[in-house]
């Protein structure tokens, strides 16, 4: 058995303080496996998302309790077609903000040209004179600084800033991870992925999402050192990095916008499908699941799934989740897959330089 599973008898056993300490490990798979799937009609991306919230229980009950909401899309680089689009954002931010909670949107992206990325060069940095341009010009670009400003909700770099330390029990890599103070003071975080392949991790969906919450200032954007770190640990497909990330932090809602997806050598470099679809749930994993499914990746493909199957990430197999809305069989595409490579094979060609 590897050394990182934690078996409910053991987390039953433990005492009242490590109880609470093991609550963020079992937070990721503690919710109800019930993922929707539907259709975007006419165009229409609030009404699809008002019924993919409905089918798992509906807004006030998903965020009863919740006082503070933050939205993290996927904005990897200024390129609005590798990238969440805001309409769905927008849906969301609406939806929350009528159940009378602040609602924000953070993101730490990988690059941009001109700052980090040089002719067609990939440079790691900490620096935030790098860091907060280029952030600002990527929410500038695919814009989100418009959408925030029409919301009247905060747009948060989570590159820079006032940063704290979460703890990670029984962590693979880390023991704690420092992220910017927005995360823990938000009740929820609401990952909002593009459904997209990846060369490196073979998807990404909402988990994946989570490495845009490891701050630039702190790790390095693009993360190249991170992935580093992880590989010296053994971390496969950059699996370890991306399930501490979600133990660590209050995901408690995917939304994965599938209403364009990318298939082939993603995340940037795929071509683009219609899929016309929104996925959600409240348990990240399941919700994973369903979406890679719908892609046409089986769990083995997946090192992500396989070593949150080995944590103690529940449900472990498709059979064990109710999928509302759409039957798979009508949505299912079998995605041209990526040329996955282990970060091994291209760690000394790209984010290798510092600036």
């Amino acid at each position: 058995m590897n050394k990182n599973y934690i078996s409910r008898r053991d987390f039953v056993k433990t005492t009242l303080a490590g109880t609470v300490a093991l609550a963020a490990i079992m937070y990721p798979f503690t919710n109800e496996a019930v993922v929707s799937v539907v259709r975007i009609k006419n165009g229409d991306i609030k009404l699809a998302v008002k019924e993919a919230l409905n089918l798992i229980g509906g807004p006030k009950e998903i965020f009863q309790n919740r006082k503070q909401v933050m939205l993290k899309p996927n904005l990897v680089a200024p390129v609005p077609a590798c990238t969440t689009k805001p309409e769905i954002i927008k849906a969301l931010a609406e939806i929350i903000k009528d159940e009378g909670k602040k609602v924000s949107i953070g993101e730490g992206s990988a690059a941009a040209p001109g700052f980090n990325l040089k002719n067609n060069i990939q440079y790691r940095t900490k620096k935030s004179e790098i860091l907060d341009p280029m952030q600002k010009y990527v929410f500038d670009e695919l814009g989100y600084t418009k959408l925030a400003e029409e919301l009247d909700i905060p747009l948060i770099n989570l590159h820079t800033g006032k940063m704290v330390d979460i703890e990670v029990p029984n962590g693979l890599m880390y023991d704690k991870i420092t992220v910017h103070h927005s995360i823990t003071e938000s009740d929820m975080l609401v990952s909002v992925p593009m459904m997209k392949t990846h060369t490196l991790a073979t998807v990404t969906l909402g988990m994946k999402n989570l490495i845009g919450v490891y701050p630039g200032s702190v790790y390095y954007s693009v993360r190249s050192f991170l992935h580093d770190q992880a590989a010296e640990r053994g971390s496969e497909g950059i699996a370890y990095e991306i399930i501490d990330m979600v133990r660590a932090s209050k995901m408690g809602l995917t939304v994965i916008d599938a209403s364009t997806a990318m298939e082939g050598n993603g995340p940037s470099e795929g071509e683009l499908v219609d899929m016309n679809l929104i996925i959600a749930g409240t348990n990240p994993f399941a919700t994973d699941l369903v979406g890679a499914s719908v892609m046409g990746f089986e769990i083995e493909e997946i090192p992500t799934f396989q070593w949150a199957i080995k944590s103690g990430f529940t449900p472990t197999n498709l059979s064990d989740i109710e999928i509302r809305g759409e039957a798979m069989k009508d949505v299912r595409r079998n995605f041209k897959k990526p040329a996955r490579v282990p970060w091994q094979a291209i760690n000394k060609l790209w984010g290798v330089e510092e600036l």
